[in-house]
């Protein structure tokens, strides 16, 4: 037997596991129900789905799973993201499309119909105020985006004015594998 550290974290962590163990080994094997849900609530998807091919890489943007997938052109790469939706379907845009251009550090200039609804809005320079976050990918339609958020409670959530916000560090990992011309399907 190898001597390990043991912290007080572990020692707190394995008495708490230990806790629930009862109730699990007390409980029949058949008693247990088959457990077939994704906690996330993702639903799979399949580039074959959407696509005709993978081209350069492909994307789908489930607004009601609330998740982003990227395949990457290899064939190889599927990574799915957890996302902030439009607010409503008014707001949601979908079809297809593709990123036409990509910013580090984009600035943000409110909509038309978003100063009709609310007109304090002003434009933001890049920073931790901007709503568009870290990194943005623009799409071919105007004014949609995919792109990063500071207000982490966003995501997973319909709160946006039309388009797809991820985590920062999420947008950042994204941005490096989807290149200009990444095909994009909004459904």
């Amino acid at each position: 037997m190898t001597d390990l550290p043991i912290s007080r974290r572990s020692v707190l962590l394995g008495a708490g596991a230990s806790m629930l163990m009862p109730q699990v080994s007390q409980a029949e094997p058949s008693a247990l129900p088959p457990v077939r849900r994704n906690a996330t609530s993702f639903t799979m998807q399949h580039w074959q789905d959407h696509f005709d091919d993978l081209g350069k890489a492909a994307i789908v943007a489930d607004t009601t799973s609330r998740a982003l997938h990227f395949w990457g052109g290899d064939g190889e790469t599927y990574i799915v993201y957890p996302t902030s939706v439009p607010r409503s379907d008014e707001l949601t845009k979908r079809g297809y499309t593709k990123i036409v251009r990509k910013r580090v550090g984009p600035d943000w200039t409110p909509t038309p119909s978003m100063m009709e609804r609310n007109p304090e809005l002003k434009y933001m320079p890049p920073g931790p105020d901007n709503p568009l976050g870290t990194h943005a990918m623009y799409l071919g339609w105007p004014a949609y985006l995919i792109h990063g958020t500071h207000d982490t409670r966003k995501i997973g959530r319909q709160s946006s004015d039309g388009c797809i916000g991820l985590y920062n560090h999420m947008i950042e990992a994204l941005y490096q594998i989807a290149p200009i011309g990444t095909q994009v399907r909004i459904i």
